[in-house]
C-alpha cells in the first residue's frame, strides 16, 4: 500500500470517529487495529493540519558524525592546499592530516562528504587543451612494461645541503622509486640499479634528454651511461622530444605530489635523514595513495591484481663502471619536426622529408645494424647508416 493511501485511510478512520461510531466498528471495517486508530486519533486531537503525514523517522542525534573542529579543518587543508595550487582532494586532504596528528583521522569517504556539503568540489580552471598533433604513444599494459624516469633539483635541506632526487614510476601501476642523490647528478648506473632492485627491471626506461641520461654532447654517439646499463640488460631507453616535460607526465605530476607530501613538508638536516626519509615517503606513497586510474587502488594492490612476474638485477651489487659498449638492443628518440625539416639526435642533424613538418617522428637507433631509422607514425620516412662509437 503507497504513501497516499494509508493517509487516505488514516483521514477516513478518524472522519468515521468523529462521526460517533465506536472504536471497535471503525477497527473491524478498516482492518486495523486498536492501538493503531488510537494513534492516529490522539494524533489528530493535539496537532496540525497534518496529522495524518508520517513523522521523519531520522535521529534527533548522530553520534558518529564527524565533529564540528574536525570537520573545520578539514575545509581549511583544503583551502590551503588549493590556494597553493596543490592537489587538494581527499587523499591530499587526508594526507595532510595525517602529517598534522589529527585524531581522530577521517576516512577518505567522511572527507569526500564533508567536502560535497559545503560544495568544495569544483575543479581548477585553465587546464590544459591538447592541440591535435599525434604523438607515438609508448604501449603500457602491464607492469614495468615503461618507466617514466626524472631528476629534481638542485634541492636543499636545512643547513644548506644540496641535493637532486631521481624519480622512477611505473606507468601501469603507479609504484614510484625515489633515489636522493647528494651534490650533483652523479651515480645513474648505482641509482638507477637500486631503483630497478625495488621496483623490477623495466621493458621501456623513458627520461628526457638530461646529459646524464644520454651522454655528452661532444660524442652524441658514444651512449652514455644509463644508455649502456639499459641495453645490457635488455631495456629500450625512449628520449622524449626537446623541451617538452608533460611527454614524462606520470612521473611528472608524481614530482608535484613528492614537492608537496615530502620535501617541504620533512624536516631533514643529514644525508641520512634524507635516504631514510625517502624511503619511508615511497613506502607510504606504495602502500597508501590510491589512484582513480587504478579503480581506487592502491600501487601495491594494482600490483598484485595482475599477478605480474616481474625481473630483477641479478645482484645487489651495480656493475662495475665504466660500462663495456653494447653491441645489441636499441634505444629510440621522439622529435618534434619544425620548419628546418631536421631531426634532431643529440645534436645531430638528420633531413626528414617535408611531409614530416610540424609531427613528432619517431627515431630508433639498432646498435647490431649500426643504423637510425626515422618513422612517422607506422610509416618508415628513412634510414640513416648510425656508426657508434
Amino acid at each position: 500500500m503507497d504513501k497516499t493511501t494509508w493517509e487516505d485511510r488514516r483521514k477516513r478512520a478518524v472522519e468515521r470517529l468523529l462521526q460517533g461510531e465506536a472504536f471497535t466498528v471503525v477497527c473491524l471495517s478498516e482492518g486495523v487495529s486498536r492501538g493503531w486508530l488510537h494513534k492516529w486519533w490522539m494524533r489528530h486531537t493535539r496537532e496540525t493540519a497534518t496529522w495524518f503525514h508520517d513523522d521523519s523517522r531520522r535521529p534527533h542525534t548522530q553520534p558518529e558524525r564527524t565533529r564540528p573542529d574536525i570537520e573545520e579543518l578539514v575545509q581549511l587543508v583544503r583551502l590551503e592546499l588549493y590556494n597553493r595550487g596543490q592537489f587538494c582532494g581527499a587523499q591530499a586532504i587526508r594526507w595532510r592530516l595525517a602529517d598534522l596528528a589529527v585524531q581522530p583521522l577521517p576516512s577518505l569517504r567522511t572527507i569526500g562528504r564533508i567536502l560535497v556539503r559545503h560544495e568544495l568540489t569544483h575543479r581548477r580552471t585553465g587546464r590544459y587543451e591538447p592541440k591535435g598533433v599525434a604523438y607515438p604513444q609508448v604501449e603500457a599494459t602491464r607492469p614495468n612494461d615503461v618507466h617514466q624516469s626524472d631528476f629534481v633539483g638542485p634541492c636543499y635541506l636545512r643547513g644548506g645541503l644540496r641535493f637532486h632526487s631521481l624519480h622512477s614510476l611505473d606507468v601501469t601501476t603507479k609504484r614510484c622509486g625515489v633515489e636522493p642523490v647528494v651534490g650533483g647528478k652523479a651515480g645513474v648506473i648505482p641509482r638507477f640499479w637500486a631503483l630497478w632492485r625495488r621496483l623490477g627491471i623495466p621493458k621501456l626506461e623513458q627520461v628526457d634528454n638530461e646529459l646524464c641520461f644520454y651522454g655528452s654532447p661532444a660524442h652524441p654517439r658514444g651512449m652514455g651511461k644509463l644508455i649502456r646499463l639499459c641495453l645490457w640488460h635488455g631495456v629500450e631507453p625512449v628520449f622524449i622530444p626537446l623541451r617538452e616535460p608533460w611527454r614524462n607526465g606520470a612521473v611528472e605530476k608524481f614530482n608535484d605530489h613528492w614537492g608537496a607530501k615530502f620535501q617541504r613538508r620533512v624536516d631533514m638536516t643529514t644525508a641520512a635523514d634524507l635516504t631514510r626519509e625517502s624511503l619511508a615517503f615511497e613506502t607510504r606513497h606504495n602502500l597508501e595513495w590510491r589512484y582513480s586510474g587504478l579503480a581506487g587502488k592502491t600501487p601495491m594492490q594494482a600490483l598484485a591484481a595482475t599477478e605480474a612476474k616481474l625481473r630483477f638485477p641479478p645482484s645487489a651489487e651495480p656493475p662495475r663502471e665504466p660500462l663495456p659498449k653494447p653491441e645489441r638492443g636499441r634505444y629510440h628518440v621522439v622529435r618534434f619536426i619544425r620548419s628546418n625539416c631536421v631531426m634532431d639526435v643529440f645534436g645531430e642533424h638528420f633531413p626528414v622529408p617535408a611531409d614530416a613538418m610540424y609531427a613528432y617522428v619517431w627515431g630508433t637507433v639498432d646498435v647490431r645494424e649500426q643504423l637510425l631509422s626515422l618513422y612517422l607514425g607506422p610509416d618508415l620516412l628513412r634510414q640513416y647508416e648510425y656508426r657508434l662509437r
